[in-house]
């Protein structure tokens, strides 16, 4: 069901393209758990443990800022809706499928590490899925140029074989195929979620009608369910060598290092690539106060990042963009970077909201350092980069 925006303090005179946002009340019933970070495990001598970093108040506060922000007039909301078991085929195999399905029958399992199935998750799941490919077919379909998936449970690091990092459920990666499936021919991703987007990139690792580009911390692998390292070196395979780009970068890189990396690797890749449609994979633990990441940027960053993101689709994509919600689990800054986010994809002339707690101190220098030191090795490395 369509909603119509709500009213802000915002002069009148200025009009936008309306963000059309997908959501469904239905995925705040995902229950994380409690323990020690994300573990799930109580020591038995902590009198307050923390909730689950990827916990329903986390998104209620997105949900929120939206819906009273001022940017809320400039958005139309429509009901999300779950994914068809036969859908979820087109990027994970049917065993594991199958396997998760046997989980939820069973009851409380963690998947791996931090990664809880709890009773009610698998709805969820398949709520997010079902929202971001709902989302995608809206431009397909010529109804929007602009969508934004506001999801959880996070997806894009499952594979197509295993679950990892809080996934199940590869939503932007379902999205991505249903596209494919439509006829489009060049899809890029970009990912700004803090960590390595693994799944996404081993789901299309072998093929060139996706340009899958990760900016992440330079965490590497953690464990069986993540072999990924997200180093530059991981290029993809067969017909797929060279789209798979990895952008890792260094803790603490902040607005400028995220700009320079933007200018000098995304921008001339992508323009490089001439996609048809471009989907914008987001996370708030980017932020300098995000308890799960360390790249310390700040509302201004996520709103310049999100400008060159809808600059980008606007030469390139004819301004077919879609938005996907990953991670971001400050419970209250993640909102605000959101916010500023949408900001820049919308191309607000001014920031509608001041950043209340931006102040960190960040060091791009070895940042701008590594940036080149990556473009050296993609024009050595890519031939369709040797151009960049």
């Amino acid at each position: 069901m369509d909603t119509d925006p709500l009213p802000s303090s915002q002069p009148a005179e200025l009009e936008l393209e309306l963000l059309h946002v997908f959501w469904h009340e239905g995925m705040l019933d995902h229950n994380t758990g409690s323990g020690v970070f994300d573990t799930g495990f109580d020591p038995g001598f902590l009198e307050v443990l923390d909730k689950h970093p990827e916990n329903a108040d986390r998104v209620r506060n997105m949900v929120s800022i939206l819906r009273k922000g001022p940017i809320s007039r400039f958005l139309t909301w429509h009901s999300g809706r779950p994914a068809h078991a036969s859908e979820l085929l087109s990027f994970h195999s049917p065993e594991y499928i199958e396997s998760l399905i046997q989980a939820n029958v069973r009851g409380s399992t963690e998947l791996c590490a931090g990664t809880f199935l709890n009773p009610g998750s698998w709805g969820v799941a398949l709520l997010a899925a079902g929202s971001t490919m709902s989302a995608m077919d809206h431009i397909l379909s010529g109804r929007a140029n602009l969508a934004y998936s506001l999801v959880r449970p996070p997806g894009h690091h499952a594979q197509p074989t295993r679950a990892d990092g809080y996934c199940f459920l590869n939503n932007a990666g379902l999205a991505v195929k249903l596209a494919l499936k439509a006829g489009v021919k060049r899809i890029v991703t970009i990912d700004i979620d803090v960590h390595y987007g693994n799944g996404t990139a081993e789901g299309f690792y072998d093929t060139n009608d996706v340009l899958t580009v990760s900016l992440h911390m330079n965490h590497g692998s953690w464990g069986p369910s993540h072999p990924q390292s997200g180093s530059i070196d991981e290029l993809g395979e067969g017909s797929g060598y060279g789209y798979n780009l990895n952008i890792p970068l260094p803790n603490g890189s902040g607005d400028e290092g995220y700009q320079y990396a933007f200018d000098e690797l995304v921008v001339p890749a992508v323009r490089q690539y001439k996609p048809e449609i471009i989907v914008f994979i987001i996370g708030q633990d980017s932020s300098m106060f995000d308890p799960n990441g360390r790249q310390c940027l700040t509302m201004d960053g996520y709103r310049k990042i999100g400008k060159l993101v809808r600059d980008m689709a606007d030469e390139h994509s004819n301004g077919r963009l879609l938005i996907v919600q990953e991670g971001g689990y400050h419970i209250t800054y993640s909102a605000y970077c959101l916010h500023a986010t949408i900001e820049g994809v919308l191309n607000v002339p001014e920031p509608l909201l001041e950043d209340p707690i931006a102040g960190y101190p960040e060091d791009s220098g070895i940042t701008l350092k590594v940036v080149d030191a990556i473009k050296r090795y993609w024009k050595e490395t890519i031939p369709f980069l040797k151009d960049i």
